[in-house]
């Protein structure tokens, strides 16, 4: 979609807009009345109660109503279903992805949207994703680690705000805001599971195998399974004369779900007269775990404030999280020969356990100096996965390897400070005070890898039974070994100022100028020029412009994981290096720099009694996005490496700039409060993103680019994913109904097409458009108890299985790529109770 195109659709829209909505408002509702309504955002602007609908650039906020109704309890979910330009894919069989799932922002990338709590800085996940997922090469906040019930509401700006915010904000920011209360509280049980059926293609068996295949080609599978118990309440207190502290806490356990298609392989070795085993008859075919992973997890958060008798309003939250999660790798059947018979004489399928933990700690004050607003903070936060491998065995070791393993892990902390103010000034010529806003930030951040058992990582020396070489370390997770660890830091510091003003009493204009010094790679200067005219209360325009950067992080600059590959059956150390490491600058790598961007927008706000419509146009020019490489494993490369001194190295891939990429699109909201009537209160939301990304320009490094194999170093599979891994359009709509102690919530989502590419053209396939439906009944007694029953995805809906052809195992017949996850049909019972 060409930006010209995207500017004529939010005009039409627009147009539309403002000629259907009279005919359907309420008459007797005044305008003014219904503004002094709407939510005070602090997102996007630093002007205070300004609202939602009162901002130059597009500003949603979810309540913590709107997040409570949905069966399947984590925000990145919750969001998901509510914003039309969010995504929250669930992937399974991607290692500690599993995990620590990413979304996105109007298709960019996981790590290019800053998220914040309170308007602070939140720290990262340790987790980098180096699988094929979504995501690959990022790594971003994980909104998971914040329970529900904590939260009073988001905002999420769907604008670049790198020159108000800093690094990170390229596609937007999304602002939790925790829950205040001195008083009352409530406690909430959930339990839900998957209801479901699937039908997956199946490969034809061998013959002699004693497998049996219908006629047509496909099996379909009843499962119930899945099955969640969350447990969580928050509680509020009075802290002196004028403070609170509000506690929070969710206890979740989780079981799998298993979504394989059958496996038709051959499981055992056949005897030496050729003969198949009988077991083959009776195994289960179904042997792998696709699809949710098993998950138990404890979280505690506390926010507080306090007003002192000076007028000093002390504030500050602490959270911690607990989560253990168990995912699996690809099975390996009884004959292979990464088995040991000994050991699992009908096979294993090796489980990947990590242990996350993650903490954040904050404290500040606000105050007024010389006429300033003041407000000083200090933040820490820290996220860090400990990895257990589990059912598992290290080849190499032979009959006396273990079946568990410490394989070590990673963690990433940060501190920062702030330092802002804000004032206004009366300045003659101008329809409002001219607010200015300064601010000053440091920021520490640390990174580090600790190495894993010696039998994780290890080679051996015990032969394959043909006398081949095997496999160093744990089978489906190497351990990180001694060479992998790091212990890194870096600092950043920055200034800002804001500025925003009413011209006249229409024209709405705001600015701001951020600079930033980064200890790694040196420093930035980012800005936004944004505005708003208001042709009258019921119509208004807004557009801006900035550019914006992200920073490379710290996982990405120091990651580094070795596991055994096998190239013509010959043994080889691939490793992810750092860009520091000797073998990875022979190759071509270079210090990380930070991303560019440049951010276009264009918007209308309609608005006219209980209708308000928001349409906004985009375009995200982003340069020199760090990806991380292809496997650089051929012949030349490995003799290129010798030639360079470095004996043994089986080559390996590291992260690097130069991907250029064009994200251009339409976003549409639209609110409607039903007037009252005798059967009950209805509201009703839609929304819409249509969204195209192009990728422009990839990298080059000459010293491969000389060789005779011209190694890709972002092949066909990556570039794709980029431009076609996200829906085209995604559209939702969701109508609420309340009457009485009695209440509803009706919700459909519509995602659009998904492209799953293959290195080879021809196995392409695609996911098509689907619609799911969700929907939950309320019956609240006595205004405090709420009992509730209702289901996510109530039809069923699947994502297209991959064909036959392209699951040559049987075990992973549905894509990671499926915008709404493989697990079809969720159904659930909650019951509530305030006090």
């Amino acid at each position: 979609m060409q930006f010209k195109t995207v500017l004529r659709t939010a005009a039409a829209a627009a147009v539309i807009a403002s000629i259907t909505a009279p005919a359907i408002a309420q008459e007797e509702t005044a305008p003014e009345a219904d503004r002094q309504l709407e939510t005070v955002v602090t997102l996007g602007t630093r002007v205070a109660n300004r609202s939602a609908l009162d901002t130059a650039v597009a500003v949603d906020v979810v309540s913590s109503a709107t997040l409570e109704k949905i069966g399947i309890g984590e925000l990145n979910q919750a969001l998901s279903v509510q914003l039309p330009s969010f995504n929250f894919p669930r992937p399974a069989l991607n290692d500690g992805t599993d995990s620590v799932r990413p979304a996105t922002l109007r298709g960019l990338g996981p790590d290019q949207t800053l998220v914040l709590v309170n308007g602070k800085r939140r720290h990262m996940a340790s987790l980098v994703n180096v699988n094929g997922s979504i995501g690959r090469g990022t790594s971003a906040v994980d909104l998971n680690t914040i329970p529900t019930l904590a939260v009073s509401g988001i905002e999420v700006l769907r604008d670049g705000a790198s020159a108000q915010y800093g690094s990170d904000a390229i596609a937007g920011v999304i602002n939790v805001n925790l829950r205040e209360a001195a008083e009352g509280g409530a406690a909430e049980v959930s339990y839900g599971w998957r209801e479901t059926e699937y039908t997956v293609p199946v490969n034809t068996p061998a013959t002699g195998l004693g497998v049996t295949v219908p006629a047509s080609g496909e099996i379909s599978r009843e499962r119930s399974d899945g099955h969640v118990v969350t447990l969580s309440g928050w509680k509020g207190f009075q802290l002196g004369e004028d403070g609170f502290l509000t506690v929070s806490a969710e206890y979740k356990d989780q079981q799998h779900t298993e979504r394989s298609g059958f496996d038709v392989r051959q499981q055992y070795p056949t005897d030496t007269g050729g003969n198949y085993s009988p077991g083959e008859a009776e195994i289960n075919r179904f042997n792998a775990w696709t699809g949710e992973p098993e998950l138990e997890q404890i979280t505690l958060f506390g926010n507080a404030g306090y007003n002192l008798n000076n007028g000093v309003e002390l504030y500050g939250w602490a959270s911690y999280q607990d989560r253990d999660t168990t995912s699996a790798g690809f099975y390996r059947r009884a004959l292979d020969d990464r088995n040991v018979i000994e050991i699992y004489p009908n096979g294993f399928l090796p489980l990947i356990s990590p242990e996350t933990t993650d903490a954040s700690v904050a404290g500040g004050a606000r105050f007024e100096m010389a006429g300033w607003d003041m407000d000083a903070s200090l933040v820490y936060g820290s996220n860090e996965m400990q990895f257990t491998i589990e059912n598992t065995l290290n080849r190499s070791l032979g009959t006396a390897s273990k079946t568990s393993f410490d394989a070590g892990g990673f963690k990433y902390s940060q501190v920062v400070a702030n330092l802002s103010a804000v004032k206004g000034f009366a300045v003659d010529g101008l329809a409002s005070d001219l607010n200015v806003a300064w601010g000053l930030e440091a920021r520490q951040e640390m990174y580090e890898i600790n190495a894993g058992e010696p039998d994780s990582y290890r080679n051996g020396g015990v032969l394959l039974g043909n006398g081949g070489a095997t496999a160093s370390g744990a089978q489906v997770f190497p351990g990180f070994r001694p060479a992998n660890e790091v212990d890194e830091d870096r600092t950043a510091v920055g200034a800002y100022v804001d500025l925003e003003a009413n011209v006249t009493d229409a024209l709405l204009v705001s600015g701001a100028v951020r600079v930033e010094s980064y200890s790694d790679f040196g420093e930035t200067v980012t800005g936004k020029l944004a505005a708003r005219y208001d042709f009258n209360d019921m119509f208004a325009l807004r557009g801006s412009v900035q550019n914006g950067f992200r920073a490379p992080s710290l996982q990405q600059q120091y990651f580094a994981t070795t596991s055994t590959n096998f190239i013509n059956g010959v043994p080889f150390d691939i490793t992810t290096f750092p860009v520091t490491d000797p073998i990875a600058q022979a190759l071509g790598a270079k210090d990380l720099d930070a991303e560019n961007s440049v951010n276009y927008s264009i918007g209308a706000v309609f608005r006219n009694g209980p209708l308000n419509v928001t349409v906004d146009a985009y375009r995200i020019d982003v340069n020199d996005r760090i990806v991380l490489s292809e496997n650089l494993t051929s012949q030349d490369v490995r003799d290129y490496l010798v030639s360079q001194g470095f004996i043994g190295s089986g080559g390996g891939r590291f992260f690097l700039n130069g991907v250029d990429t064009e994200t251009s699109g339409v976003d549409i909201v639209a609110n409607y409060a039903f007037p009252e009537t005798e059967i009950g209160r209805f509201n009703a939301t839609l929304g819409a993103n249509f969204n195209k990304t192009d990728v422009t320009a990839v990298p080059d490094i000459p010293q491969l680019t000389a060789l005779p194999s011209n190694p890709v170093l972002f092949g066909r599979v990556n570039v794709l994913t980029l431009e076609e891994g996200t829906p085209k359009d995604k559209f939702t709509a969701s109508l609420d109904w309340e009457r009485g102690p009695f209440g509803a919530t009706l919700r459909a989502i519509r995602y659009g097409e998904v492209l799953v590419p293959s290195s080879n053209p021809a196995n392409d396939y695609n996911i098509d458009p689907n619609t799911l439906l969700d929907i939950e009944g309320r019956y609240t007694w006595n205004e405090r108890v709420t009992l509730s029953v209702g289901a996510d995805n109530v039809f069923d809906e699947y994502g297209d299985p991959a064909p036959a052809s392209q699951n040559g195992t049987g075990n992973t017949p549905f894509s990671g790529y499926i915008p709404y996850g493989s697990s079809g049909r969720f159904v659930y019972v909650k019951a509530g109770v305030k006090f």
